[in-house]
């Protein structure tokens, strides 16, 4: 079994803008702020104590315990990538990613595809138009195809619907030159039934689209691909864990999903199977938000499950 989160945070934007300073770990009203306390600092630490509680009280596991702390989750998740390569996740019998959930069992999540779109045009000067070809105006071409490029997909039972939006766009120099060069970033979360693959053909189609209807010439490239994940809500795991946090809450906790992505996209591509839960402490509306923060109380409910997890799933 693996407890495992990542390591990394998102950028803090202006330290100023914050109630309290982003690296203080200030505690107010029973809430530890700072950035990364939800996403996933709470949650590396709950099991990293679960780790030192079992190992002081000496807690004997049929099995092998493993924690797997990642780098680069939030630019592309290399780290879980490179471990995944190297067999970290080929013996696992199940996977528990530490990400906040609010102490609810998260079981299944959206992919996530990042990508670039470039367009090369020609420069001319302003007053002679037709001596240059648009990057900019030809690059919206690809926008205004987007926005509708996705309406045949599918609606997941799980999921819901898909997801994509254009996010950045750059182009031009200065205002009296054609712009011989722009480019855009989009997002997409893919869902099973419309996946990873699925949505890369569709974007080559876009893209060979608007290369037909232009002299631009605009090229595709695909920066990461996290593919959707969903276990089932009745495995072992789901169901021990829903059963101790429970008990552990006073009350029942949903079984959720997120449109978010994690780790697990990467781990999962070993070509052992096994259960993933998304399990821990923080609200998922906190993660990369200003004032970041984590209800203390949760997060101890949380480390508690965690090690009753482990204590009944390695008895």
């Amino acid at each position: 079994m693996a407890l495992s989160g990542h390591l990394d945070t998102v950028a803090t934007g202006d330290p100023a803008n914050w109630q309290f300073p982003p690296f203080d770990a200030h505690i107010e009203n029973n809430r530890l702020y700072g950035r990364g306390a939800a996403d996933m600092k709470s949650g590396l630490a709950a099991m990293v104590i679960t780790f030192i509680n079992l190992a002081d009280n000496q807690t004997p596991l049929n099995g092998r315990l493993r924690f797997i702390g990642t780098v680069g989750e939030e630019n592309g998740a290399m780290g879980s990538r490179m471990l995944t390569e190297q067999g970290y996740a080929d013996d696992l019998s199940a996977l528990v990613i530490g990400e906040p959930t609010g102490g609810n069992i998260v079981y299944a999540h959206n992919g996530s595809l990042n990508y670039h779109v470039f367009c090369q045009g020609k420069g001319a000067h302003s007053s002679m138009p037709e001596k240059g070809i648009n990057a900019v105006t030809n690059l919206i071409k690809f926008v205004t195809a987007e926005a509708t490029g996705f309406d045949d997909a599918p609606i997941s039972p799980e999921l819901g619907s898909l997801v994509h939006n254009v996010t950045v766009f750059k182009g031009g120099e200065q205002v009296n030159t054609i712009p011989a060069y722009a480019e855009l970033q989009g997002n997409i979360r893919p869902i099973p039934e419309f996946d990873n693959a699925a949505v890369i053909q569709r974007l080559h189609e876009l893209v060979d689209q608007v290369n037909q209807q232009t002299d631009a010439q605009l090229t595709l490239h695909v920066d990461y691909s996290f593919k959707p994940i969903i276990s089932d809500q009745h495995d072992a795991l789901i169901q021990t864990t829903k059963q101790i946090a429970d008990a552990e809450f006073g009350h029942p906790v949903d079984l959720a999903v997120i449109h978010g992505a994690t780790d697990a996209s990467e781990f999962t591509k070993s070509k052992n199977h096994f259960p993933v839960m998304v399990y821990g402490a923080g609200e998922w509306s906190a993660a990369h938000s200003l004032n970041e923060s984590v209800d203390l109380d949760q997060y101890a409910h949380v480390q508690h499950v965690y090690q009753q997890l482990v204590e009944k799933f390695l008895a």
